[in-house]
């Protein structure tokens, strides 16, 4: 396989995705889009998603094999030089979206980033294809799009129904984002993923996305659940996501266009997943659907509440409750999304949120809903003849650590806006 365009590589499901690659597709190389300064901030921001998979030692493997395009997605042209972009799109042969905002309450955000993004990705992949073809462009979608649901199962070709209200921002704009590719790129090969609610690592405790884990412990600490303990919560592990979304880029034939990547029929109801994940010690809560209509009004009181105050206590509520408001519906609507596609189509299959979830609930707890990051460690680089031709670097980059390891700079004093990885010698 070549050349992999990624957005969003930075991020928390990106970095699964970029994690699964490097592992099982060997001659895999990467262009990643990245918003920063320089290449040692972009570096560093590669380093804060990855060490959540990777020894530093790993890592530096992998960025053996990645080029950044230190760009914006939100700006004409991704924000890359008019010779950067000829470059890129020489080198490309296939494109995985992935970057969006999940700021569920601003609307200018997921437009910007959603919509905007979009298309600026899609302008992107006309020039690949118009240049030499494009074997793939991915989009990492959502459920969301399907709309306002209730007690429902939804199949990927149904999902889709534009009669349907959006629950937020978010959702109305990766519905639209996906309709955006499909007319501009009506001829190209095309590919949708829709995961659900992703919520921790079946393998591990470790989180560093800390959103709607937040939310499930405030709910998780409450003596009293105000929903019914049979409906059923669609939640799916962040490592089957990032490898169903890795494997399906890579496979050279699908029988589909559109994937659900999400726990399916065999989603926890909301009562099993109480059962299992309530701290030893603590009394399971009590369910009572008749107060869910008091709580929705507790959740705007909270949301309300003034976010930039020196009192703590009213920090937290505002807070909690701007969490709630934005996740309560899909805590509540008990649908589920078929998954017998991406499960035949890769012999992949979630794990259960019901064996991982309290393991979760301790570390984001005992953290404080915030993951430790550890800097980036130095290593010594051994260099040999480039890989690729455009992996060359300057003689006076040998022999040098991480920390000392500098971009070349243009003879005009300005940042260069690609970098091309070093190849890297076996230890003699």
């Amino acid at each position: 396989m070549g050349n992999i365009f990624i957005t969003g590589a930075t991020g928390y499901l990106g970095s699964y995705v970029l994690d699964h690659l490097s592992r099982h597709h060997p001659d895999a190389r990467f262009t990643i889009l990245t918003r920063a300064k320089d290449i040692p901030e972009a570096e560093e921001k590669l380093w804060r998603g990855l060490q959540l998979h990777q020894t530093a030692e790993e890592f530096w493997e992998t960025l053996g094999r990645v080029t950044f395009a230190l760009g914006d997605l939100t700006a004409p042209g991704l924000g890359l030089d008019e010779d950067v972009t000829k470059e890129i799109v020489q080198d490309t042969e296939s494109i995985l979206h992935i970057a969006a905002s999940l700021n569920r309450k601003s609307e200018k955000a997921c437009l910007n980033a959603n919509l905007r993004g979009s298309l600026h990705v899609a302008q992107f992949a006309r020039a690949v294809e118009a240049t030499h073809g494009l074997r793939r462009l991915t989009q990492v979608s959502t459920v969301a799009v399907a709309g306002k649901r209730h007690q429902e199962v939804v199949e990927e070709d149904t999902s889709i129904d534009w009669n349907r209200s959006d629950y937020d921002p978010y959702a109305r704009t990766k519905k639209y984002a996906e309709y955006l590719f499909q007319e501009l790129l009506p001829n190209t090969p095309r590919l949708v993923l829709r995961p659900s609610i992703v919520m921790g690592d079946s393998r591990h405790e470790r989180t560093s996305q800390f959103d709607m884990v937040r939310a499930f412990c405030a709910l998780a600490d409450l003596p009293v659940l105000p929903m019914d303990p049979n409906l059923h919560l669609d939640i799916v592990n962040a490592d089957f996501v990032g490898a169903a979304i890795a494997t399906l880029h890579q496979k050279a034939t699908l029988q589909h266009t559109i994937y659900h990547l999400s726990s399916g029929t065999a989603s926890p109801t909301a009562g099993q997943v109480a059962q299992s994940t309530t701290p030893k010690g603590k009394r399971v809560p009590t369910f009572l659907p008749s107060l869910e209509p008091s709580f929705r009004m507790a959740i705007n009181g909270m949301n309300s509440l003034p976010a930039r105050t020196s009192q703590k206590q009213i920090r937290n509520l505002a807070h909690m409750g701007a969490l709630l408001k934005v996740f309560w519906p899909y805590v509540t609507f008990d649908t589920v999304f078929n998954n017998q596609r991406v499960i035949q189509e890769t012999n992949l299959a979630p794990t259960s949120f019901t064996s991982y979830g309290r393991a979760l609930y301790q570390f984001a707890t005992k953290q404080g809903f915030k993951y430790p990051y550890a800097p980036l460690p130095e290593r010594r680089v051994h260099l040999k003849k480039p890989a690729h031709p455009f992996r060359a670097i300057p003689k006076n980059d040998v022999e040098r650590t991480g920390a000392e390891r500098k971009s070349p700079t243009p003879p005009n004093g300005s940042t260069p806006k690609v970098r091309r990885p070093a190849p890297q010698r076996p230890q003699p």
